[in-house]
């Protein structure tokens, strides 16, 4: 069967190539899985150019949105049938570390993860282990959830997390730095939890023209328009009560704090590069009593509530879909996202 193999973090672009490997053997406690749809997102492009290696193996198959079609299911499995579509939440949790005890399993000190301590998304068929079916990880779809949708879930209950942690809720106001694929979800999931408006901050025009048919009140160039200004003509001079930085850039920090109100939180919700710093004022944070906040991952709640959202129509997933291609054309595919000028970019099959 067809694979990408990555082999290692060093030199990008010649450190992976789609090549034939034996198929995965599915054992009693497995399910193999047909491969339709898996997702590249910007963990990939980490990934792939050595910005993120923890728990990345050397010579595996990486990719964590998947969804498929259920190939074989071993003889102690129980609750599920070939032919049944399913996407996989990726992420197990151990359930006995600190921070699972705590209620934190989306950040657990021991987790494990498809596309990562096991092979990922970016292959024909795939070996789903026991722990991740013991888990409940495993969620069935109905013929109406597109394949590429299925594959969205993923970042989807990741942003739900996002949500949880900045506090979204009635009559907010919003501004989402970033108009990609995840600050698209954060803007959909805002207007779902009844935020009263939401202001987007994107350079692509494309992307800004998707957010405000998406319901954004504003979409803004900050390269040519003040955002500081607009901000504050939308709220009455106060700023908003919630903001999400849905794009990983240092030198933003700073002035994206000064865009909230006394007592409004601010997610730095996207991946940072690592060992980069960030300068900024921290008497705006002090005086305007701000209220500061990461998301990591998901818990298997916050997957099981993206999947009903998905199912029942409540958000558009394949809205955000822009480009898909087969595996073999993997590479064609890969350097499209890093190129940045598509939004998703899924592979299916």
């Amino acid at each position: 069967m067809k694979a990408v193999i990555l082999h290692g973090p060093e030199n990008y672009p010649n450190n992976y190539e789609v090549m034939d490997i034996e198929k995965p053997v599915c054992g009693k406690k497995d399910i193999l899985l047909k491969m339709k749809a898996a997702a590249l997102c910007g963990t990939d492009k980490r990934i792939f150019t050595g910005g993120k290696t923890k728990g990345v193996r050397p010579d595996s198959v990486v990719g964590h949105e998947i969804c498929g079609v259920i190939e074989e299911v071993g003889e102690e499995v129980q609750g599920y049938s070939a032919g049944e579509k399913v996407a996989i939440a990726n992420v197990i949790p151990c359930g006995h570390c600190s921070a699972c005890l705590s209620g934190r399993e989306n950040a657990c000190l021991n987790r494990k993860a498809i596309g990562y301590e096991f092979n990922g998304g970016f292959e024909e068929y795939i070996r789903v282990p026991d722990i991740c079916i013991e888990s409940g990880n495993v969620v069935k779809l109905p013929e109406s959830v597109s394949y590429a949708a299925g594959a969205l879930i993923e970042p989807l209950a990741c942003c739900i997390r996002g949500l949880y942690n900045t506090g979204t809720g009635f009559n907010d106001t919003v501004l989402i730095i970033g108009a990609g694929p995840i600050g698209l979800m954060h803007l959909q999931l805002s207007l779902i939890a009844g935020a009263q408006k939401v202001i987007v901050s994107e350079l692509d025009p494309e992307k800004r023209e998707l957010a405000l048919k998406l319901g954004a009140c504003r979409a803004v160039d900050s390269s040519k328009e003040d955002l500081h200004a607009i901000v504050m003509e939308e709220t009455g001079g106060e700023g908003v009560d919630r903001i999400v930085m849905a794009i990983g850039v240092n030198a933003l920090v700073d002035s994206t704090f000064k865009l909230a109100k006394k007592g409004g939180t601010v997610c730095l919700f996207a991946g940072f590069p690592k060992g980069r710093m960030s300068e900024f004022d921290p008497s705006v944070i002090h005086y305007n009593e701000l209220n500061i906040t990461g998301s990591t991952a998901y818990k298997r709640s916050d997957y099981l509530q993206a999947a009903d959202m998905v199912i029942n129509g409540k958000i558009d997933l394949d809205a955000i879909v822009s480009a898909k291609f087969k595996l073999e054309d993997f590479r064609e595919a890969l350097d499209l996202h890093m190129a940045g000028t598509a939004l998703k970019v899924v592979i299916e099959d």
